[in-house]
């Protein structure tokens, strides 16, 4: 969780890392995506915050789970500064952290192929008894029903990200170099 500069436009920045744990939300990491938007907030800057999770972290049982509710509140208390929030789905993100302010954002941008959901396909197809269809609960199924916005390589993403901010911040567009 920091600040970043993106395009000459200050952006309030956090990401799930997902080697640690699975990129599990627990009692501090969900503080830490509260905060990310208090301080956005606060500081009226647009919110870009990449999700690579595997949900809540269960071993910290209720502690961890409040972590959902209370990022969507401060999430619903940045809106009133009318600056975007950009949701980044990556691969993984699923459990309480999809099922929260994952799919919340002004833009939605998945990773291709990345898995995205609350439950996995086989949770799923165990519970349901039933086949799941081809692709279910991957950002290309998830674009075509209407889930995310975009699907972005993430070689492409710094880009995307900096226009998508001039567009809703109204900034101008960084000056060529040598122009």
């Amino acid at each position: 969780i920091g600040r970043a500069n993106l395009g000459g436009v200050d952006v309030a920045f956090g990401a799930f890392v997902f080697a640690f744990m699975g990129g599990s939300m627990g009692s501090v990491a969900g503080e830490k995506v509260t905060r990310l938007f208090e301080r956005a907030t606060a500081e009226k800057l647009p919110v870009i915050l990449l999700q690579a999770s595997g949900g809540a972290r269960m071993q910290e049982g209720i502690l961890s789970l409040m972590q959902m509710a209370k990022a969507v509140a401060a999430l619903e208390r940045f809106r009133a500064v009318r600056l975007p929030f950009i949701s980044v789905l990556l691969h993984p993100t699923t459990g309480g952290v999809a099922a929260s302010f994952a799919f919340l954002g002004d833009v939605n941008v998945a990773e291709p192929k990345a898995l995205i959901g609350f439950a996995g396909p086989r949770v799923i197809e165990n519970t349901l008894r039933q086949q799941l269809p081809r692709g279910f609960q991957r950002s290309e199924f998830l674009l075509d029903h209407g889930m995310v916005d975009t699907i972005v390589s993430r070689l492409e993403m710094k880009r995307l990200f900096a226009t998508l901010i001039r567009h809703f911040t109204g900034a101008p567009a960084p000056a060529e170099n040598g122009a």
